[in-house]
């Protein structure tokens, strides 16, 4: 039994490490050309396999994308995990969270226009990895606001409805394309006095 155990995790291991190699190349290829010119064969191509292999591990380019987005999602939502960790009041940690949340949506999505086509195409066709991801920071951003709560930093009230509200008034911030616009346009009012408007609101 031991001896089968440890095969299936070997198993396992391979198959992971085949599908990093994938979305590797995946996601070496959408920033180089862009998702929209990219196809399996090329992917499959660029790592020196057929079009058929790539298949045993994705139906289509479109769970590739979505996989892609997921792990893109993912280390979004541990820099969130990590500001929220940290030995700050809870006002300053929403103040570090939603500024790196910022900085994290200019500097990765917008910065790289092949990027900011992926999470493009994430937002139309795959919205529920989004919602997703949504779902788990206001979660993070409700713990926070807990904490506020319990301190008398903020007053009384719902974590969970103001952690909502809150990422509601900062959507400016951090939503790729109305980033894209605002940042187009002159007279927005300012990332830091954006967020600060919003922590006040909580006090």
């Amino acid at each position: 039994m031991t001896d089968t155990l440890l095969l299936d995790d070997g198993l396992d291991s391979v198959r992971q490490e085949n599908i990093n190699r994938i979305l590797d190349a995946a996601e070496r290829l959408f920033r180089h050309y862009g998702y929209s010119k990219t196809t399996v064969a090329d992917i499959a191509r660029d790592l020196g396999m057929s079009t058929a292999n790539i298949y045993r591990f994705f139906a289509s380019k479109q769970d590739i994308h979505q996989a892609l987005c997921s792990r893109m999602l993912q280390a979004a939502y541990d820099l969130a995990r990590s500001v929220a960790g940290e030995p700050a009041s809870a006002a300053e940690r929403l103040r570090r969270y939603a500024s790196t949340q910022h900085k994290m949506t200019v500097d990765t999505m917008l910065d790289q226009e092949k990027v900011h086509e992926m999470v493009v195409v994430a937002i139309e066709r795959d919205w529920h990895v989004i919602e997703k991801h949504i779902i788990r920071l206001h979660a993070i951003v409700a713990e926070i606001i807990a904490d506020g709560i319990a301190t008398g930093e903020f007053r009384p009230q719902d974590p969970e409805i103001a952690s909502k509200c809150f990422g509601a008034s900062l959507v400016t911030l951090c939503h790729p394309q109305m980033v894209a616009q605002c940042l187009m346009k002159e007279n927005q009012a300012r990332a830091e006095d954006l967020i600060e408007f919003a922590i006040q609101a909580l006090r």
